[in-house]
């Protein structure tokens, strides 16, 4: 049962005859923070006092008088001046922790409306090897897929590839000019990604030869600026903040021209990048136009693109084949390429789309910039791209939702695609961009390597599986009763479902919105809020029953065996019974942390009972296995949780 929703069902009534629209009041009915106050407390009799303008005490105590709470909850009590705390009764825990018990899903329900929802996630761009920034969209993206299908709904998991962009227009060129061939013999994918990497810096170099005098006119002018605005009238306050403001516009122009100069020099002292960058000069141009060749139907320039493409998804599905990540599609750029003229054909035809510059626009209200889904020079963009994928999520995987997992910075990019699908008709999807920040270093800066580059993905895997093998056969984890049972192989596979484990764990805890520092010692930590703990917690339960020749079956046939008779039996089963209603709200809110808080939650709850209250050695028959159960129980919801992180579990640690 989701007992918070059934609790704000049963005051939903009683707060109707208040107020007309009692929802977000029936919000702040949520679990206590402190245990002294009960299991539940609503908060809603200030901020509702504020439109009734009674006593807040006295509206509380005649809010309780109308509740029908007394067959789930003791008696209501009103604290400080209004706050109402909610305590369930004993037996009516103890009648719902052995429904859980028995239930194969831990007590949770479907939600009563299922919706389709396609989760747009990961999306790499096959021309080079994944890196570290593709963590995030993976692993979270996953975890909603999990959560969103648990709860009932049908859930269509998609992998947006980038195949198809500007991106192989740079490959192939440097396909065709600076290919080592031995080095793509040995290795094709890695030797394409140097390719892409060294046209694109290249590329870049002239960008950065065109822009220095645009940067050098623009310093000289906010240095004009600077001096003119001394002379300025207005008070010395007024003057300090304005010079103050001038002087951080100039520091930043000078950020960008020592930035830029930096990108330059490190080219023109490099022989063979000097080399290349004075002998392809228009570099570029041709590059932009070995993908106007290979989107114009070119023969060779498609050969090559179907040559790459191969080699390129294989070396990404076997880093989603170590993450155990699979997706239901797999729908990358090109696949939409025929479908792209239609959609702008239809945009105009509706008048959404207009010419401005040479370029097919959509100008939406209130926003400045446009959506361009046609370049002046006739090539289609991300923005094209997008609005045929909804049109085709709508009308052939008939979505009610898109979820799209990518990070912050393409915020105006959804805001300006889901309001231009909405002009276009497509008014009841409900669309939502699921945004996140970056997976930095001890910096504070996006993780790379001391070289600076980005962290491969699979350098990261390794390197984790690697540090939790040292973890494992530390001095610490070596205490452990099961630890001399385990040989080299058993070692190797514990490694790797903790080490790739501690990574997701680790991702899915912060706030989706939050940076986060990479750190492989906090992440692989056996205390605190790591998957290591959990995953501890769960194979510590494995023990007792390993330990006590307990057989699960038997054991989980004994149904209506929990009884709640010491304090930390009832935390523990108040902590199982919410299990619903975390799930519910991480679903809705497309927030895994919301699971991952949960579970470490579970875990110290389950920690203090087990200090506290033996177990195999418990007084009675009755009560051993009432214990038994309920250990059992929190090994059940710690090990759905964590699947539902796509987090494996494993029984010996």
């Amino acid at each position: 049962m989701n007992i918070q929703a059934e609790l704000r069902r049963r005051f939903a009534p009683v707060l109707a005859t208040y107020i007309n629209e009692p929802a977000k009041y029936l919000e702040m009915i949520r679990p206590v923070q402190d245990a002294k106050f009960g299991d539940y407390q609503a908060n809603f009799v200030m901020p509702l006092n504020g439109q009734l303008k009674r006593k807040p005490h006295e509206l509380a105590n005649e809010i309780i008088g109308k509740l029908d709470l007394a067959d789930m909850c003791e008696t209501p009590t009103v604290a400080g001046p209004g706050f109402i705390n909610l305590k369930l009764r004993e037996d009516w825990l103890e009648a719902e922790t052995n429904r859980i018990a028995a239930d194969p899903r831990e007590g949770v329900e479907p939600v009563e409306k299922s919706k389709t929802y396609v989760v747009d996630f990961s999306g790499p761009n096959v021309a080079k090897p994944m890196h570290v920034g593709h963590l995030r969209s993976t692993v979270i993206g996953d975890s909603i897929c999990k959560i969103l299908k648990f709860v009932g709904h049908t859930v269509l998991s998609d992998n947006h590839i980038g195949d198809w962009g500007t991106q192989f227009g740079m490959i192939i060129y440097g396909y065709k000019h600076f290919l080592n061939q031995a080095a793509f013999q040995e290795d094709a994918v890695q030797e394409l990604a140097r390719l892409y990497r060294l046209v694109h810096r290249l590329s870049d170099y002239y960008d950065q030869r065109a822009l220095q005098p645009k940067l050098d006119k623009a310093l000289a002018a906010k240095l004009e600026e600077i001096d003119a605005a001394a002379s300025l009238p207005g008070d010395d306050k007024q003057k300090q903040k304005r010079q103050k403001k001038l002087v951080e516009e100039l520091e930043t122009i000078r950020e960008q021209i020592g930035s830029s100069r930096k990108k330059l020099i490190s080219v023109e002292t490099d022989p063979a990048l000097n080399h290349y960058a004075m002998q392809h000069p228009e570099i570029s141009v041709k590059a932009r136009l070995e993908t106007a060749k290979l989107h114009g139907g070119d023969p060779e320039n498609q050969r090559l693109w179907n040559e790459f493409v191969p080699a390129c998804l294989n070396a990404i599905q076997g880093v989603y084949d170590r993450l155990h990540i699979t997706f239901d599609y797999a729908l990358g750029e090109s696949f939409y390429q025929p479908m792209l003229a239609d959609v702008v054909a239809d945009l105009q035809a509706k008048g959404l789309a207009k010419e401005s510059e040479g370029a097919m626009c959509v100008f939406i209200p209130g926003t400045e910039a446009p959506f361009i889904v046609r370049k002046s020079d006739g090539a289609f963009t991300y923005a094209t791209t997008d609005l045929a994928t909804i049109k085709y999520r709508r009308e052939q995987l008939h979505a009610d939702g898109m979820l799209y997992v990518v990070d912050t910075r393409q915020g105006d990019h959804f805001k300006l695609l889901f309001e231009t699908a909405k002009l276009w008709g497509y008014t009841d999807i409900e669309f939502k961009h699921v945004n996140f920040g970056t997976v930095c270093g001890p910096d504070g800066k996006p993780y790379k390597t001391r070289e600076g580059d980005i962290v491969g993905l699979e350098s990261l895997l390794n390197e984790a599986v690697a540090e939790a093998l040292k973890v494992i056969e530390s001095e610490e984890l070596s205490k452990s009763e099961d630890r001399a049972r385990l040989d080299p192989a058993t070692q190797q596979k514990i490694a790797e479902v903790v080490g790739i484990g501690g990574i997701k764990y680790a991702d899915l805890k912060h706030s989706r919105e939050s940076d986060y520092e990479y750190s492989l010692q906090k992440m692989l930590a056996k205390n605190g809020d790591t998957a290591t703990y959990m995953q501890y917690a769960y194979a510590r339960v494995c023990g007792i029953l390993r330990k006590g020749d307990i057989e699960r079956e038997t054991l989980r046939a004994q149904t209506g065996s929990i009884r709640l008779g010491h304090p930390k039996e009832r935390t523990l089963a108040v902590q199982l019974n919410q299990f619903t209603e975390v799930l519910y709200a991480a679903a809705t809110d497309c927030r895994p942390s919301y699971l991952t808080d949960y579970l470490f939650k579970t875990a110290n709850a389950f920690s203090s009972f087990y200090d506290e209250c033996a177990v195999l050695k418990a007084e009675t028959p009755e009560l051993r296995t009432s214990r038994l159960q309920l250990a059992d129980l929190t090994a059940r919801v710690l090990g759905r949780g964590l699947e539902l992180l796509g987090i494996q579990t494993i029984e010996q640690m």
